[in-house]
């Protein structure tokens, strides 16, 4: 059992380091290249290498990249809603946002007239 679990902790390791690898952006492509052939040549001395080299930084990467995600994801769900993500917008942009739902054939005149009396209430 400690075999295995040692076995997908070495895969996992391998698959974090490679996926790090091509993921920085402060490396060139002939760095890149160097450390995948360093890492796949000589896997065990490759992966302790890399981790000791620039895995000081690995988070940070990490980091920045949720953080790109996230704000992706915000302006994703803002661009798709014509509102922001907390849920305040005018009366006069959700008037707006229905008039497009409704020239768009999303709803119906009486849909519009129903949600345009709650936005007016």
């Amino acid at each position: 059992m400690l075999w295995f679990f040692l076995f997908i902790l070495w895969f996992y390791l391998l698959f974090v380091v490679i996926s790090d690898i091509f993921m920085s952006h402060d490396l060139s492509g002939w760095g890149k290249a160097a450390w995948v052939i360093f890492v796949i040549v000589l896997p065990l001395f490759g992966v302790l290498a890399y981790l000791i080299f620039r895995g000081d930084s690995m988070h940070e990467r990490a980091a920045r990249r949720a953080a790109s995600q996230d704000r992706e994801f915000r302006d994703y769900v803002r661009s798709v809603s014509g509102s922001s993500v907390s849920g305040t917008a005018s009366p006069s942009d959700e008037l707006t946002r229905l008039a497009e739902l409704r020239d768009r054939g999303a709803i119906s005149d009486a849909e519009f007239d129903r949600m345009k009396a709650k936005v007016l209430a």
